[in-house]
């Protein structure tokens, strides 16, 4: 079984930063990945980011390159999103997610089986 564990979310003023966490157990796929995924009041769930738990590869939403960065700690499991530059509009319940088959397409949330239990990220303005 797999367990997927969110921290870091809080209220933050627009322009500041927060560092998310994710942490993984459990039986994961090499060929997976983490994503991050958020969902706002009335809105879909959207992708934000995501990176594979092999190699370098990362992915981002075009309304979050180049203020958020992801990055990973082979060694704890862990994926963080580091979050600058923060609008109003990122204000959101943010999940992380990962999988123990294959991921195909990173930015599907079609592509993830475990789920974290989201943290809530508020930016003020």
């Amino acid at each position: 079984q797999v367990r997927v564990v969110e921290s870091g979310g809080g209220l933050v003023q627009v322009g500041g930063s927060l560092r998310l966490s994710c942490a993984a157990s459990g039986r994961i796929g090499s060929s997976s990945a983490m994503g991050w995924f958020r969902q706002a009041p009335g809105k879909e769930r959207e992708f934000v980011t995501a990176i594979r738990w092999t190699g370098a590869d990362t992915y981002y939403a075009d309304s979050v390159k180049g203020r958020f960065t992801i990055s990973r700690d082979d060694a704890k499991n862990t994926v963080y999103l580091q979050m600058n530059s923060l609008k109003p509009e990122d204000t959101a319940v943010y999940y992380c997610a990962t999988s123990s088959w294959v991921v195909i397409n990173p930015l599907a949330w079609s592509s993830y089986n475990y789920w974290g239990q989201g943290t809530q990220v508020t930016v003020s303005s």
